[in-house]
């Protein structure tokens, strides 16, 4: 099974080249023309908090996902 964002990418390069256009690249690729034209906001923090949490579960091994977020919500003051 084929996730829906190599989809996404295997239909633009199907537009890009000219082979078809965007209605049809959908239809033939299974996938809606929001996901077609969908980008994903990623932020610095995010990139951040991503960070915290995998030194985190490095260093306190007993602590779930909710502990760390707590944590980082609490201690460090991530929103």
């Amino acid at each position: 099974m084929v996730k829906p964002s190599h989809r996404q990418e295997m239909a633009k390069s199907a537009v890009d080249a000219g082979r078809c256009s965007v209605r049809l690249a959908c239809v033939v690729f299974g996938i809606s023309l929001t996901c077609y034209r969908y980008q994903a906001k990623l932020s610095h923090e995010n990139a951040v908090i991503d960070d915290w949490l995998v030194r985190l579960t490095h260093n306190q091994r007993n602590w779930g996902f909710g502990l760390c977020c707590l944590y980082l919500r609490n201690a460090k003051g991530f929103g």
